[in-house]
């Protein structure tokens, strides 16, 4: 048998087995609800090539050794296809072609040896890796490699009898499993889903340039069409169709498992184990084919599901879904750039606004926040009572001023107050004119729409929305992440256009300027401070850089822990988590302490009053935790 009829008999095969897969996959992405009008186009397929080559690996590139290896498989397999689609599949038969599909196929083969060096020959895999067919992932892979290297390799008359049946067989496992293997779920389905969720992504705001001018920035939750009855995710199928393709593009490597502050802390929550429950859902069946580490608490194998049944409690526990902290370190460090908090919230909307289930003291606060318009259920007319001595003008209509102080639900807390305190003590002394909303203020809606009240977060936004029309300011100052993220980029879908700024990106200006003389004394000479970066400024905003410069401009030098940045370990206090308060092993925050008692902190740094508070809140001794405006009140000269 000729060996060019064998090699274009396997590619044809080949081609059936990849629309095969495509038609099968496809058919289970269908069974989800209509994406919005003009999210995508067509023309998203044109834009694969630049978001899997610069977009995709520019995060897959913050491990070395898999960007390496990724590189070499992947794209070496893509380019050997290519090659040999062109030179069998159109006759062409050129030689030259033969040489580079045989350079490709040997790329590919060195890169598949390296994948399974690091799961078989490293001393220490990771164990947030799946195993089962995982393992045997690169020996395929390498086989189809090894084939096709040998095919082009071999000179014709070698190619018969026994040896061709081998190099056939090399080649057609291979091919197997990155085609027909694809449609029955095996693990190289990542790559075909994978592909298309770039096109199709249920972010399209992600692959563009930061626009003033967008409605819906990349890290802002989109708004349900309550007046068309989407009141968050009950059943898989409820889930918006690009979404189950992105379940589908889960690589099952870990990264968002050993990046989330809850599985770390024991809680019932492992992102990467809820993306493949998604994946069981949508194609029906049980968990207990999962090979990697299972929800903590959680056995496999007891929970099952089908599109049309509902996911809580029969595939996934209510308590996964309140254990999440927003914290969005699962999306950081997801190389296939999927969405899981959209998803969590997504599903816990359901929960709140059809089945009433929020645990904890959650049902008290969206009350509270309904009601009173502060989540604790204070007077709002007090929220400001702190400042009576510190000469802190309201906002009066009329009256323009350069900056608006908005405080948010922290005001009202002893402790926050003190940073409030020295802020204001930075703004006087730097004769910035400003004001305060005062007893006017309402609550942001930031922590309703965290526990899936989308209904209240919509109120309350369009009443401070309204509220913020009646006064004339240039920028809205805020010390609070959370009440930055909600004006700065959640008011955009409901009319609310504001420039908003931290308050240490404020410091920080007014020191370069020369505004404010600070110098840090002897009191922090001899002190070791490390500073925390809170999640909704960090991650969600992409401001980690401010704090420390403005800490290294008064004369403190800054010991980082471990993760920190835009990879920083959260505290344990956004998305509504202090509130649901799902048992874990340990707590959060007394991990985040933990890091930095390892660089021997004397003093943590924070920004932000959830980070305030949950760090404080670690029982024995510890590092002392002070805002970073404390920090530059006790340097004013």
């Amino acid at each position: 048998m000729s060996p060019v009829f064998v090699i274009t008999v396997l590619l044809w095969l080949s081609v059936a087995g990849l629309a095969f897969a495509l038609a099968r996959r496809a058919a289970y992405w269908r069974e989800g609800r209509a994406t919005a009008a003009g999210a995508y186009g067509w023309a998203s397929l044109l834009a694969i090539p630049k978001r899997y080559f610069v977009d995709l690996h520019h995060v897959v590139a913050r491990d070395p050794y898999i960007a390496k290896t990724h590189m070499a498989t992947a794209g070496g397999a893509i380019l050997a296809m290519a090659l040999v689609f062109v030179n069998y599949g159109l006759a062409i038969y050129s030689p030259w072609l033969d040489r580079l599909i045989f350079l490709a196929a040997l790329v590919m083969l060195i890169g598949a040896v390296f994948v399974w060096r690091r799961r078989h020959g490293a001393k220490a895999t990771p164990a947030r890796l799946s195993r089962g067919p995982w393992d045997h992932l690169p020996l395929l892979l390498g086989s189809f490699a090894l084939g096709l290297a040998l095919f082009i390799a071999l000179p014709a008359a070698a190619m018969s009898g026994a040896l061709a049946v081998i190099v056939a067989l090399l080649i057609g496992v291979g091919a197997f499993t990155m085609t027909f293997g694809a449609a029955r779920g095996g693990p190289m389905k990542h790559a075909l889903a994978g592909l298309l969720h770039l096109a199709f992504h249920p972010r399209q705001e992600r692959f563009a340039g930061r626009n003033d001018n967008d409605v819906v920035p990349p890290s802002a939750l989109k708004a349900p069409l309550l007046d068309a009855k989407e009141y968050g995710v009950g059943k898989p199928v409820e889930f918006r169709w690009n979404q189950l393709l992105s379940f589908d593009a889960c690589v099952q490597c870990g990264k968002c498992e050993a990046a989330c502050p809850a599985f770390a802390a024991g809680q019932p929550l492992n992102p990467k184990k809820l993306i493949q429950d998604l994946v069981t859902g949508m194609v029906g069946g049980t968990d207990a084919a999962y090979a990697g580490s299972p929800t903590p608490g959680i056995p496999l194998g007891q929970h099952g599901g089908a599109p049309g049944k509902p996911l809580v409690s029969s595939l996934i526990e209510a308590d996964t879904l309140w254990s999440c902290t927003t914290c969005r370190a699962c999306v950081q460090e997801c190389p296939m750039l999927i969405e899981h908090v959209d998803a969590i919230v997504d599903m816990r909307r359901n929960q709140t606004l059809v089945e009433g289930n929020v645990p904890g003291k959650g049902p008290v606060t969206l009350a509270n926040l309904r009601e009173t318009g502060s989540a604790n259920g204070y007077d709002i007319g007090a929220r400001y009572d702190w400042a009576v001595d510190l000469q802190v003008q309201v906002a009066q209509p009329g009256r323009a001023v350069d900056v608006l102080l908005i405080a948010g639900e922290g005001a009202f807390d002893m402790r926050y107050q003190r940073t409030l305190r020295a802020l204001v003590k930075v703004l006087n002394r730097a004769g910035i004119d400003y004001a305060v909303l005062g007893g006017v203020e309402t609550d942001t809606g930031d922590t309703a729409r965290r526990l899936g009240d989308e209904a209240t977060f919509q109120q309350l936004a369009h009443k401070l929305i309204d509220t913020l029309s009646r006064y004339a300011f240039r920028r809205i100052v805020t010390a609070d992440p959370h009440v930055l993220h909600s004006l700065r980029n959640e008011y955009r879908a409901l009319g609310g256009f504001y420039e908003v700024q931290h308050h240490t990106a404020l410091i920080g200006e007014l020191v370069a300027s020369g505004k404010l003389s600070v110098r840090a004394g002897a009191a922090f000479e001899d002190r070791k401070i490390t500073y925390h970066d809170p999640c909704y400024l960090g991650r969600y905003n992409g401001e980690t850089e401010a704090p420390r410069r403005l800490l290294k401009t008064i004369g403190i030098k800054v010991v980082e822990m471990e993760r920190n940045g835009m990879r920083g370990r959260c505290c344990g206090g956004g998305g509504g988590a202090p509130l649901t308060d799902i048992p874990g092993k340990k707590r959060i925050p007394d991990i985040r302490i933990d890091d930095a008692r390892a660089v021997g902190a004397d003093i943590v740094a924070v920004a932000c009053p959830n980070c305030t508070a949950m760090l404080e809140g670690v029982v024995g001794p510890r590092p002392e935790v002070l805002d970073v405006a404390e920090l530059v009140a006790a340097a004013l000269e």
